[in-house]
C-alpha cells in the first residue's frame, strides 16, 4: 500500500519523501525549475482553471464544495490511473504544492483521493 504525503514545494527534500510530484497547474512565481526539487510536474492532477478561480474567490467558505467538485474532476480524469505508472516501485509519494495555506489546499483533497484509489 502506498503512502501519500503532502508537503510545500519550498521545503527541502528529505529521505522519507519517496517520489516527489508537484501538483499545481501554475509554476510558482519567481522560481526557476532547476531550483525546485521534484520528480514529476503533474499539472493534470491540479484542479481545472475554472474550479481554481471559483474556489479562490472564497477559499474558506467554499472549501467543502470545492473538495466535492475537485474529487469529481479527479474521478473523471482518472487521476489514480494517470499517476500509477510514474510511482510504480515507490512506497512513498509526496505531493508538492505551492500554496501558502496548509489547511485549505487542493493537495489535501488529492492525497485523500489517491489513498482511496490505490
Amino acid at each position: 500500500m502506498k503512502e501519500f504525503k503532502v508537503k510545500r514545494i519550498y521545503e527541502p527534500r528529505s529521505e522519507d519523501d519517496g517520489y516527489r510530484v508537484f501538483v499545481d497547474r501554475l509554476w510558482p512565481r519567481g522560481k526557476r525549475k532547476q531550483d525546485l526539487d521534484y520528480d514529476l510536474w503533474a499539472k493534470e492532477l491540479a484542479p481545472s482553471p475554472e474550479l481554481r478561480r471559483w474556489y479562490h474567490e472564497d477559499t474558506e467558505g467554499r472549501w467543502e464544495e470545492f473538495a466535492r467538485r475537485y474529487e469529481r474532476e479527479l474521478a473523471v480524469g482518472h487521476a489514480a490511473d494517470y499517476l500509477r505508472d510514474y510511482v510504480e516501485g515507490y512506497d512513498i509519494v509526496t505531493l508538492l504544492y505551492a500554496a501558502k495555506n496548509p489547511v485549505h489546499n487542493h493537495t489535501l483533497v488529492l492525497a485523500d483521493y489517491l489513498r482511496n484509489h490505490f
